[in-house]
């Protein structure tokens, strides 16, 4: 049981700790606001990433309810995937979404491990 609790919290920390870093660039970086110009994704679309990236970090590490934690899982899940669609897809390194893809996924497995116990 105390093994399962951390490798969830270890998972879960990275993953937020990734996302809430990748929704700050998201709503700062100008290197960032060039990158989604340049493969034809508008700024606001960008905004709203940074702003779900943040607001799904906190999801993850605070007491919210487990509907919202799946949720969350959930949106994440599907920013990683279409994260690793559009850098195939522009011929970019997409190891990093698979990395965090597998992490949100010992995550959520540990998640639900250490709810049912």
């Amino acid at each position: 049981m105390k093994r399962n609790k951390i490798v969830y919290w270890l998972a879960t920390g990275l993953v937020a700790a990734g996302m809430a870093m990748s929704g700050i660039m998201y709503l700062t970086s100008e290197e960032m606001k060039s990158n989604f110009t340049e493969i034809g994704f508008p700024i606001y679309f960008m905004m709203m990433l940074g702003i779900a990236k943040l607001v799904g970090a906190i999801a993850l590490m605070a007491p919210v309810p487990v509907n919202v934690k799946e949720w969350t899982y959930a949106g994440f899940g599907f920013t990683f995937i279409g994260a690793v669609w559009t850098h195939l897809a522009t011929q970019t390194p997409w190891f990093a979404p698979v990395a965090f893809l597998l992490v949100l996924i010992v995550s959520y497995y540990f998640f639900k491990k250490t709810r049912t116990v």
